[in-house]
């Protein structure tokens, strides 16, 4: 039998015997190591590559998220002034950044492992930095709806690529932190954007620019010098690192074989893959699970700082105090993302944390005080950031094999970014800064991701206890003589459908 996973996702090492079918594919005569070193050796290999994997991860994130939010900022800043586009410009500018961005998540995932990590991810950073740049020199609407469609394109393929990049390198149960401490980025970008821009904006004048063009200028100069610096950093896989010992990529190589059957390549590319991603109730589920969450999430990324602007506060002022509500923000992705790996759960923490993105907007709702509205932001953010690590290693977790896991986790992020499409109209100044029908259809949507939550979480106890029943049934088109238990055929063409594989919960 291949690798049984428990409900909790972890292997049951009694019963794995990924070894005897190759299923990674060690190196000929290379011994198991696992066998014969102690705990604290493991962690030190973990713990060596998480502190020269998840720095640069988490950069590329944060320039991604910042690079791309930062227009919130030039908005205040005067951008939307200078350029002279009404509200509806300013919202098809943002828009026309999604639509490509979009398009372009489903075939990076799939070209992906082809092409190379190290060569796709370094390069598009670059790319797009200078994209960025171009953004400070624009002079007018049509301008900025050019350089903003090319900045999405550019943009797209990052978050599903890392994700799936970082379930080549960590086991099932450690993904879920390691998604956060990257994704983390997202709400310390704004809380690191909000800072930059007070600062930046001072240049107001400068090279006869206004403070928003050096707002781009100066952050796609930085993330131009990262995308170069990385193409030395990122590995292509474990084995490739520049940093860990062989004994170590041996460890790392080993852990992941007693974790799945679906580390090494021996799955090909075909559309009958990516059909049954499509056709997946659980993936269905977590699709609309994100596109609600895209929705709150990007909401607040590009409008806070129009929020706070509008409930009173100075324009300089306003950069600041949208610091606190994302800082917050990152210290409770963390410590979600913790929680939910430590306990192997993922319904509990993503069901409890949208609460504090219910209670959030109720407030917002409810008052009729400034300082009030600006307090219920430190709710809103966390209830609406923390649960997307949560929800990506989910996903990741029980999708495979490979391409079948680079379509789900692609098609969550078209959901995700679909509704940053929504999110950017429904903000119109004049319903400020209130935004009472937003507000309302907001709270909505977390309620209902706490409802679609339990409800993927009784699919797939049940998707476990038949599978489990129905086992010889499963596995009868693929017994032979020579492999009674369906052997590698069984595992990549039944991909999580294997009857001994389990729904992490």
């Amino acid at each position: 039998m291949a690798t049984v996973l428990k409900d909790n996702g972890s292997p049951d090492q009694a019963s794995s015997t990924a070894d005897s079918l190759s299923l990674h594919k060690s190196e000929p005569g290379e011994k198991n190591i696992l066998d014969q070193v102690d705990r604290a050796t493991v962690k030190r290999a973990v713990l060596k590559m998480d502190l020269t994997l998840l720095p640069i991860m988490t950069m590329f994130y944060l320039l991604s998220f910042l690079d791309r939010a930062n227009i919130g900022n030039a908005r205040v800043a005067g951008l939307q002034k200078s350029l002279h586009m009404t509200d509806r410009q300013y919202q098809i500018a943002i828009t026309t950044t999604y639509v490509p961005y979009i398009l372009a998540e489903l075939p990076a995932n799939l070209l992906l492992r082809k092409i190379g990590p190290n060569y796709v991810m370094p390069t598009i950073l670059t790319i797009w930095g200078v994209i960025v740049i171009a953004q400070g020199f624009v002079t007018s609407f049509h301008g900025l709806v050019v350089v903003r469609a090319f900045l999405g394109l550019m943009e797209g393929p990052m978050f599903p690529g890392i994700v799936l990049y970082l379930s080549e390198f960590y086991t099932r149960e450690e993904l879920s932190l390691r998604i956060a401490c990257f994704f983390s980025a997202a709400s310390l970008s704004g809380a690191f954007s909000g800072l930059l821009a007070a600062a930046i904006v001072n240049m107001d004048g400068v090279g006869n620019k206004p403070g928003w063009s050096w707002i781009f200028i100066l952050e796609g100069i930085f993330s131009v010098f990262v995308g170069v610096v990385s193409f030395y950093l990122v590995p292509a896989t474990p084995k490739d690192s520049r940093f860990l010992s062989e004994e170590q990529k041996q460890i790392i190589t080993q852990r992941l074989e007693r974790d799945r059957p679906f580390v090494n390549p021996l799955d090909k590319f075909s559309l009958s893959q990516v059909l049954s991603s499509l056709k997946s109730p659980q993936v269905i589920i977590i699709f609309l699970i994100y596109f609600m969450g895209g929705t709150n999430l990007y909401g607040l990324a590009l409008f806070l700082p129009s929020i706070v602007n509008q409930l009173g506060f100075s324009p300089n002022h306003t950069q600041l105090l949208s610091v606190g509500p994302f800082a917050v923000g990152f210290v409770v992705t963390i410590l979600i993302a913790y929680v939910s790996d430590r306990y192997k759960s993922r319904t509990i923490p993503l069901a409890g944390i949208c609460i504090l993105a219910v209670a959030g907007y109720s407030i917002s709702l409810a008052s009729t005080n400034k300082h009030v509205s600006y307090g219920a932001l430190y709710l809103m953010v966390p209830g609406v950031y923390a649960p997307t690590p949560v929800v990506a290693a989910w996903l990741s977790n029980n999708s495979e094999p490979y391409y079948r896991r680079a379509t789900s986790i692609a098609l969550g992020f078209v959901a995700t970014n679909s509704g940053g499409i929504l999110s950017t109209w429904r903000y119109p100044s004049k319903e400020g800064p209130k935004f009472r029908k937003t507000t309302i259809m907001n709270l909505t949507f977390a309620l209902l991701i706490m409802a679609l939550t339990v409800l993927n979480a009784l699919i797939l106890i049940r998707s476990n206890r038949q599978k489990k029943l129905k086992r010889a049934e499963i596995l009868a088109p693929y017994v032979t003589k020579e492999e009674p238990d369906g052997g590698l055929r069984a595992w990549i063409e039944l991909g999580d459908e294997h009857p001994d594989f389990r729904y992490v919960l």
